[in-house]
């Protein structure tokens, strides 16, 4: 623990039900659960959590993500954080406050802070006016969230005709969904490779998602899996928390494409969300790779950036080529409304190290 000022308290790695309580309570974002930081821990990161109190209520918080890099670097990142009201300027700027502090005491060169608000100019001016520029983002900003808030049959209603139909379609032509269980995992990475090769996008390793599954299902996750004739065709991860679904992670095949498992697949988490309350349903990236900042992202690709790309239902490759139309049409089809969110900011510690960091990122890209 330690002051910020009179009237701020820092909790230091609060206990993990304190913080799943906040987390969920304050609406923040699976990417600052304790189920993620358990997760990216099995590849490298490590996790230090901060809470800000003022007379005993805790204002705000940050899961702060940590990386060790080859040439003596580390890279600190809140994934769609910090938690906190924005209106509450001084909450806020203490908050950033303990966040810049905690990182710069671990080594950190680079901070970069990726806020769960949707795209506002004012805050935009605020957080550059208060030692943090505008840095390129590492989760989508750009996504299409359904609204879930109503019944199921407005739900469908809002869909696109012909998605309705799919829908239909699958079931007629005998697609079967069912849970997965992580015995199904062989025949999931198979189904990733497949779908990465297809739409050129990166993939994690097989332990990975096996990993993913282990940590999220059941607790906060469903693993769904599309079937014909006890062939999986397709299958996704869906998360819920608090009032939030996300399509996390999906992969199909090429084989019987016709029977539309995906339309049955989203159906089917759309109906398991809003059976847990959820009143969103995130179908998690349309955007441009290019707006996404993938070169900070080469996790398990290149020990030499940080972050890793977000390989998962945003389907980007590490070229930055657009999305795939298809995919962003697909999307679409489900209804909803497209959202964009604020996006990534910077504070770099130091500068030397912040350039040698670009210039291995440049060597690599010259180099392959």
């Amino acid at each position: 623990m330690s002051l910020v000022s009179s009237a701020f308290r820092v909790v230091e790695n609060p206990e993990p039900r304190a913080w799943e309580e906040f987390v969920c309570g304050r609406g923040g974002h699976l990417l600052q659960s304790c189920a993620w930081a358990e997760l990216k821990a099995r590849v490298g990161w490590t996790v230090t959590r901060i809470a800000v109190e003022h007379a005993g209520t805790w204002l705000g918080g940050a899961q702060i993500l940590f990386r060790s890099l080859p040439l003596g670097l580390k890279l600190a990142y809140v994934p769609r954080g910090p938690i906190v009201d924005p209106q509450d300027q001084d909450g806020l700027a203490a908050l950033l406050e303990s966040v810049r502090a905690a990182a710069r005491s671990q080594g950190a060169f680079l901070l970069k802070i990726e806020p769960n608000w949707l795209d506002d100019p004012v805050l935009t001016a605020w957080l550059t006016s208060n030692h943090w520029r505008v840095g390129p983002a590492v989760q989508p900003r750009t996504t299409i969230h359904v609204d879930m808030t109503r019944d199921l049959p407005s739900i469908l209603a809002e869909m696109k005709p012909k998605w309705r139909y799919n829908i239909r379609l699958a079931e007629r032509k005998g697609i079967m969904v069912r849970e997965g269980s992580p015995a199904d995992l062989p025949s999931f990475y198979r189904l990733m490779r497949t779908t990465g090769a297809r739409d050129k996008f990166a993939i994690h390793s097989e332990d990975y998602y096996g990993v993913a599954i282990k940590e999220m299902v059941p607790g906060l996750a469903r693993f769904l899996v599309a079937e014909y004739e006890g062939e999986m065709l397709a299958a996704i991860l869906v998360t819920a928390l608090g009032e939030e679904a996300i399509y996390l992670y999906g992969a199909s095949g090429n084989a019987h494409r016709e029977r539309m498992p995906n339309h049955a697949l989203h159906w089917a988490a759309i109906q398991w969300a809003k059976a847990r309350g959820c009143a969103r349903y995130d179908l998690w990236g349309i955007a441009d790779v290019a707006d996404v900042g993938t070169q900070y992202l080469k996790e398990e690709k290149s020990p030499a950036a940080g972050l890793e790309s977000r390989p998962s239902s945003i389907e980007a490759n590490s070229d930055h080529s657009p999305l795939p139309h298809g995919l962003y049409q697909f999307k679409r089809g489900f209804g909803g409304k497209v959202v964009q969110y604020i996006g990534g900011f910077d504070t770099v510690f130091s500068r030397a190290r912040f350039e040698l960091y670009e210039r291995a990122l440049a060597a690599r890209h010259r180099f392959g």
